[in-house]
């Protein structure tokens, strides 16, 4: 197992600076994350640490080594792309050993590493079958075990399922966390899919623009954004702007166009003034609906449109005052609007995030 670390890495293409100035470290072992909205520098950071991509400025390590500069198939990474990049004249095995072949290792020694690379996957019994005849959830299976037989330092995965059904993504969220912790393999995996990485990831950075807004675990991230934008993307929530009004115990009071509400710093290092506008996050799964009114952190309304999911409804609850907000009530209890009237939507204080940027 090895580290990597990115130190004010910076990528430029023209005049486009891709990625700003990065520092980043990911531990031995660890299943990492890279996220982000379409032209963030996920991916060209990802081709950054393979070696396709060369920086202007900056290092990148492997442990205390300094691949910065260093040729791709030097580096001895096992990446593995969207598309699979399978050889379709080759069989399954074949392809498997390509990576093998052409590193000179021995005959004996290639099937060896082979069949143990396709019984790490699962995938054993289809050795001599080719590409074409493999469902696109063996493929993948078939790509990150060419990847896996290399015997790489570290991982690197391209929106590996992107390509998958529903079903399939999930059962190879799971397959990819068992095989990556299995070989103690450091891998860093790059998606869009906010549901995928908060299944499986030990911690992700979120990033925009070429800069790196947030660095954490799924339930760091999720739970305290640091940032309306990191907020915003990783799952719904309701926004909510607001003036603090003091401190109250360990919590926030902010004055919202709904009420006031007692809630926590998203971002603990910058605390806003007396009297300064922030942003308040709030899950739509952490409204509780109650006929009558709580002691804090309570907003009266009535639900609107609803949609009935079965252990979960997804309301628009309209306040008072007009303001929309989106509610996810589990195990409903407010479906049949016959039973709903006028109701208090309340929060804990602690799913009250107060965000300054």
């Amino acid at each position: 197992m090895i580290s990597i670390q990115v130190k004010q890495l910076t990528k430029r293409f023209g005049n486009v600076v891709a990625l700003h100035g990065l520092d980043l470290t990911i531990n031995p072992g660890e299943l990492f994350f890279l996220l982000g909205p379409s032209g963030c520098g996920k991916t060209t950071l990802l081709r950054s640490l393979a070696g396709f991509y060369i920086p202007e400025e900056g290092q990148i390590l492997f442990g205390n080594e300094d691949v910065t500069k260093l040729e791709p198939h030097k580096r001895n990474t096992g990446m593995m792309f969207q598309s699979y990049a399978l050889w379709p004249h080759m069989t399954v095995a074949e392809n498997v050993a390509f990576g093998l072949h052409e590193r000179k290792v021995p005959a004996t020694e290639v099937r060896r590493r082979v069949d143990e690379a396709l019984s790490s996957v699962r995938m054993e019994q289809y050795a001599d079958r080719r590409p074409n005849q493999l469902s696109g959830g063996q493929q993948q299976r078939i790509a990150l075990a060419r990847a896996l037989v290399i015997r790489p330092r570290c991982l690197l995965l391209d929106e590996p399922l992107s390509n998958l059904d529903a079903k399939l993504r999930l059962e190879m969220r799971t397959e990819i966390r068992r095989v990556c912790k299995e070989f103690q393999l450091t891998t860093v995996y790059v998606t869009h899919d906010q549901k995928e990485a908060l299944s499986i990831a030990d911690r992700m950075a979120i990033l925009e623009s070429g800069y790196i807004l947030q660095v954490g675990t799924p339930r760091e991230v999720y739970k305290r954004p640091t940032r309306k934008t990191v907020a915003n993307f990783i799952g719904e929530t309701d926004f909510l702007t607001g003036k603090v009004l003091g401190m109250v115990g360990n919590y926030v009071t902010v004055e919202t166009e709904v009420g006031k509400f007692d809630g926590v710093f998203g971002d603990p290092v910058n605390i806003p003034a007396v009297g300064a506008t922030v942003t308040v996050s709030i899950r739509p799964e952490c409204w509780e609906l109650h006929r009558d009114a709580e002691p804090r952190n309570f907003v009266r309304g009535r639900i609107g449109d609803s949609i009935y999911l079965g252990e979960v409804a997804q309301y628009d609850f309209v306040t008072h005052n007009g303001v929309k907000l989106k509610i996810f009530e589990r195990n409903p209890r407010f479906v049949d609007s016959s039973q709903r009237g006028e109701l208090y939507a309340a929060v804990a204080p602690e799913d009250v995030v107060v965000l300054t940027a």
